[in-house]
């Protein structure tokens, strides 16, 4: 089960790298702090949590479309992170959404 502490703590740790201007890092971290914010959010509205991205996906798309159409538009940029180096803008506008669904689903201690 995911935690609003665990989501920050990703999230705390994505801010470090990127202000260390290890751009992949940080967006996998942003990546890794976006999946469990919708893991987190799956379990409190839907009751399940996803075991895998597929899960993830399908829960989503049934569930939550707006969310699911983000994450399909961004999806690429996560299996980007395992072969190239990540650039500053793109780490930017993973780290933005990651930001505004933070704020939008209250995510706080």
């Amino acid at each position: 089960m995911i935690t609003k502490e665990q989501i920050l703590i990703f999230k705390s740790s994505a801010d470090t790298l990127f202000k260390s201007k290890d751009y992949t890092s940080a967006t996998i971290l942003y990546f890794k702090t976006w999946f469990a914010i919708q893991d987190h959010l799956l379990l409190e509205e839907v009751g399940e949590s996803p075991k895998d991205h597929n899960s993830r996906f399908r829960q989503l798309e049934k569930y939550f479309p707006k969310i699911y159409r983000e994450l399909d538009l961004e999806f690429s940029t996560y299996r980007d992170t395992y072969s190239k180096i990540i650039d500053l803008d793109t780490c930017k506008r993973i780290k933005g959404i990651v930001e505004h669904n933070v704020n939008e689903y209250k995510i706080e201690k």
